[in-house]
C-alpha cells in the first residue's frame, strides 16, 4: 500500500520529492500525483486520524470505492444540494441509495456517507460547518469609522457615515456613504442595496438603531413605521439583533471591520468634493474586495454569490419603493395640521384630534384610525404656506371662501340673465368691498325666494329702476309675493261661492238630482 502519511509528513517539512521517492520507494510520478492532489484538496497539516486508509478515502474516493465495490457520490453536487433549502444530508443520502441500486453497486452506510462528506467539505472551510443558506440572511449596519467630504466654499470637512450589507454566506457586500443615519437614508440605503443585489433575501438582521427599531424588546420589538412598511413592500422579514449581541450579526460585524481596513482606510488620504465622487470610489475598492480569489475556497465573494446565492433570492419589486416618514399630529382650531412649518387642512369634523400623517417627498398623507382622510401635494419653499381644501370647511367658512366677483357672477349666470345683469350692475357701480357687500345681502334675499321668483324680480326692478338696489328688489318680491297670495285667496272663494248657497249654505243644486233634464 502506498505510504500517503509518510509522503506528505516529508512534503509538509519541505523535503524535495526526488528524496521522498529514494525515501519510500515509490516512484516520482506518484509522488507527484499524491502532492499535487493534496494541493487539490487544500490539505496543508497532517493529523493523527490521518492514516493511510484515511488519506486513501480523502484523496483518491473514486479509486478507494471502485475496489472495495462502493458507488462513489459526486460530492460537488451533494455540497450544492445541500446549500438549498430544506434539503439535508438524510435526504440526499436516500437520493444516493437509490442511485446506487440503478448503477448495481453497492452505497455507503449513511454514517460513512456523512464521515466522506465531512473529509469533503474541508476544502470548503469558509462555509463548513453550514450555518447559513444562500439568500436565507442579509445583515446591514452603520460602520463605526466615517469618511468625509470637502465643502468647496469654506474648505471645511463634512462627516460621511458608511452602511455596510453582507450575505454571511457569500460574504458578498454593498457599501455607500451618507451624509447622516436618519430614517431617510437608512431606507434608501436598503433599497440601493437591493437593487445592486438585483434580489430580496427572507430575512434582514438590523442592529437596534433608533431609525430601524422604535423600541426595542427581544420578543416583540417595535420596528419604525417606514421601515416596516419598506419591508411589506419587498416582502422580507425585519429581525433586530438583540442589545448587545454582535454574534447576532457576525457577519456584517466582521465586514465592517473588513470594510474600515480595505476601503475607508485606504481612501483615508483621499479628497473628494461630493458624495457621488465619494461614493463612486466606495464602489471601485468594494468591487475590487468581491472579486478578490479567497484563500481556502476556490472561487469569489463576487462567483459564490451569483453561482449559489442569486439564484436563491426573491425577486426585486418594481417601481421602486416610494420613501415615506410617518408622525403623529393633532388637528388645530383651523381644521390644518402643521408639517414641516407647512399647514395642510384636514375635514373640519376633526378638529382636536390626533391623526397620523405620512409624508413622502411628493404627497402628504392624512389617516384617522387607519382611514385615509386627507391628502395633498406636498409644499415646498417658503414656510408658512397652507394647503386648504374647500370641501374641508364648515359651511360658513366655504361661502366665505367662495364670496368673489367672480364666484357671484357664476352665481347669477345659473339663476338668470336679469340676475346676471343685477350682479354685473352693482359690481360695475361699487367698489369691490362694497360690491361684496352689496351681493352679500343680495344672496341673503335671494335665500328667502325661489330661483323662479329671483329672475322674475331682477327682471322688473331692471326694467323699472333707473338706480336698482336690493331695496327696490326687496320690495318687488314681497309685492309678488302678496300679489300671488292674493291671487291664490280669490281662486279659492271663487271656488267656494260657486258651490254655496248664500242663504242655505252648501247645496248640491238641481242638476244633482236631474231636474233639467226632465
Amino acid at each position: 500500500m502506498i505510504n500517503y502519511h509518510k509522503i506528505l509528513e516529508m512534503h509538509l517539512q519541505g523535503i524535495s520529492q526526488r528524496t521522498i521517492s529514494s525515501s519510500t520507494g515509490h516512484s516520482r510520478d506518484k509522488i507527484r500525483e499524491v502532492v499535487n492532489q493534496a494541493k487539490a484538496k487544500g490539505l496543508e497539516e497532517l493529523s493523527k486520524e490521518m492514516n493511510n486508509p484515511w488519506l486513501e478515502d480523502y484523496l483518491f474516493p473514486e479509486k478507494s470505492a471502485n475496489q472495495r465495490g462502493y458507488y462513489d457520490p459526486d460530492w460537488d453536487y451533494i455540497h450544492k444540494e445541500l446549500l438549498k433549502k430544506n434539503v439535508t444530508l438524510k435526504l440526499l443520502h436516500k437520493e444516493y441509495e437509490q442511485e446506487a441500486k440503478i448503477q448495481n453497486k453497492m452505497p455507503y452506510a449513511y454514517r460513512t456517507f456523512c464521515e466522506k462528506y465531512g473529509h469533503y467539505g474541508k476544502k470548503y472551510k469558509l462555509t463548513m460547518p453550514i450555518h447559513r443558506k444562500p439568500g436565507e440572511i442579509l445583515e446591514v449596519d452603520w460602520a463605526g469609522s466615517t469618511l468625509s467630504v470637502k465643502n468647496s466654499e469654506n474648505g471645511q470637512d463634512i462627516k460621511v457615515y458608511i452602511f455596510v450589507a453582507t450575505w454571511p454566506f457569500s460574504q458578498y457586500s454593498y457599501v455607500e456613504g451618507f451624509y447622516d443615519m436618519k430614517t431617510d437614508n437608512w431606507l434608501a440605503a436598503h433599497i440601493h442595496a437591493l437593487e445592486f443585489f438585483q434580489g430580496v433575501p427572507e430575512t434582514v438582521v438590523s442592529d437596534n438603531l433608533r431609525t430601524g427599531v422604535t423600541k426595542t424588546d427581544y420578543s416583540e420589538p417595535l420596528l419604525n413605521e417606514g421601515y416596516r412598511q419598506l419591508s411589506d413592500y419587498y416582502r422580507f422579514t425585519i429581525v433586530p439583533a438583540r442589545v448587545r449581541a454582535p454574534k447576532d450579526k457576525s457577519s456584517v460585524e466582521g465586514n465592517v471591520g473588513f470594510i474600515s481596513r480595505q476601503v475607508i482606510a485606504a481612501l483615508r488620504n483621499e479628497t473628494f468634493f461630493s458624495l457621488k465622487e465619494l461614493n463612486q470610489a466606495i464602489s471601485e475598492k468594494t468591487q475590487e474586495l468581491n472579486q478578490e480569489a479567497f484563500q481556502k475556497r476556490p472561487g469569489s465573494r463576487f462567483t459564490v454569490f451569483q453561482e449559489e446565492e442569486l439564484p436563491s433570492l426573491g425577486s426585486l419589486r418594481h417601481p421602486r419603493f416610494t420613501q415615506s416618514q410617518w408622525r403623529i399630529s393633532k388637528v388645530q382650531l383651523d381644521y390644518h395640521i402643521q408639517v414641516e412649518r407647512m399647514f395642510y387642512s384636514v375635514p373640519y369634523e376633526y378638529v382636536n384630534d390626533e391623526v397620523e400623517v405620512r409624508i413622502t417627498d411628493h404627497l402628504i398623507e392624512v389617516y384617522f384610525n387607519e382611514h385615509r382622510i386627507a391628502s395633498h401635494k406636498r409644499l415646498r419653499g417658503d414656510i408658512g404656506q397652507y394647503s386648504s381644501n374647500i370641501d374641508h370647511m364648515p359651511d360658513n367658512h366655504r361661502r366665505y371662501l367662495t364670496h368673489t366677483p367672480k364666484e357671484n357672477l357664476l352665481w347669477a349666470e345659473d339663476i338668470g340673465p336679469s340676475t346676471y345683469d343685477y350682479v354685473d350692475y352693482i359690481l360695475s357701480n361699487n367698489v369691490e368691498k362694497k360690491a361684496l357687500k352689496l351681493l352679500a345681502t343680495l344672496r341673503n334675499i335671494a335665500s328667502k325666494s325661489s330661483l323662479e321668483e329671483l329672475e322674475a324680480g331682477c327682471h322688473t326692478l331692471m326694467s323699472v329702476a333707473k338706480e336698482p338696489t336690493n331695496s327696490l328688489l326687496k320690495s318687488i318680491l314681497s309685492r309678488a309675493k302678496k300679489r300671488k297670495k292674493a291671487l291664490n285667496t280669490d281662486s279659492k272663494a271663487s271656488i267656494i261661492e260657486e258651490q254655496t248657497d248664500s242663504k242655505y249654505g252648501f247645496v248640491r243644486g238641481a242638476a244633482y238630482f236631474g231636474g233639467k233634464n226632465k
